[in-house]
């Protein structure tokens, strides 16, 4: 819980320094391309949380 509390107590200037370390680590024409990807890992994660919620029922309902 101490290290959500870290994060919130991080002013403006910090995350600038941030955002320009990322910027120069990676370049500018990685960060889309990172970000898609991240993006896509979600997704996939979401789908696959999506197709456990389904009971054994539903998969019954579904090949009718």
């Amino acid at each position: 819980m101490h290290s959500l509390n870290v994060i919130f107590a991080m002013g403006p200037w910090q995350w600038v320094i941030i955002g320009i370390a990322i910027l120069l680590l990676f370049g500018g024409k990685k960060i889309p391309e990172l970000m898609r990807g991240l993006g896509s890992g979600i997704k996939e994660f979401k789908d696959a949380s999506k197709e456990d919620d389904k009971t054994p029922d539903d998969d019954k309902k579904n090949l009718k």
